[in-house]
């Protein structure tokens, strides 16, 4: 039987070629840390790379997610980066103020199943002011107006549990998608009919 020869010491790698790809090993994991972990599993984007390759938005989700399932544990966590706001941006609408049905400039409706989840962002400039309106039939569902921006930024305005409405006016803390995530927890198909006016350059469904 044949045993394979050891190597020499000159085979061997020297000190200074380990180190050095021991180096490129720490850089190679501290690029895929900036660019893939933080923003797929935290929405931290710092390179923007994430963002361009569609993993902040999983991010998002991820922290979304997260954030759902502390508050039906009765508990709450904050947004790891939170814009700070002198004033509430969202605004209650009176009923007296709520645009006419022909008034809306976007009406959307989505059929989610039970535990489905959807996602509609828009497209807004700081200081935009956007009013709203979406309802939920015949179930009810959780919901969370948020925006995120450049560089990772992101807040929560409202989180709401077991709604069939809410109505307001959006004002944008920061140039970035502005929007809402509803999820279904009510056991039965829900329709859920967005109705949106305002300063926006793009409303889309991103989930």
């Amino acid at each position: 039987m044949y045993n394979t020869d050891m190597p020499t010491r000159a085979e061997l790698p020297t000190t200074p070629q380990l180190l050095r790809s021991t180096a490129i090993a720490i850089a190679s994991a501290a690029v895929l840390l900036v660019t893939v972990v933080l923003p797929a599993e935290y929405a931290v984007d710092p390179t923007g790379v994430g963002k361009m390759l569609g993993l902040t938005q999983m991010g998002e989700i991820k922290q979304q997610l997260a954030a759902e399932a502390e508050a039906e544990a009765g508990t709450t966590s904050p947004p790891a980066i939170v814009a700070e706001a002198a004033e509430p941006s969202v605004a209650p609408a009176a009923a007296s103020s709520e645009p006419a049905a022909e008034a809306w400039r976007d009406v959307v409706t989505l059929t989610l199943a039970p535990d489905e989840a959807a996602e509609i962002k828009l497209n807004m400039k700081k200081g935009e002011v956007a009013p709203y309106e979406w309802t939920a039939s015949p179930g009810h569902v959780n919901s969370d107006l948020h925006a995120d921006g450049a560089g990772g930024l992101f807040i929560s305005y409202r989180k709401g549990r077991a709604e069939t409405r809410d109505a307001g006016e959006l004002t944008a803390d920061f140039d970035g998608a502005h929007g809402w995530y509803w999820r279904n927890r009510s056991g039965v198909s829900v329709e859920v009919t967005l109705r949106t006016n305002g300063a926006y350059s793009e409303l889309k469904r991103v989930l």
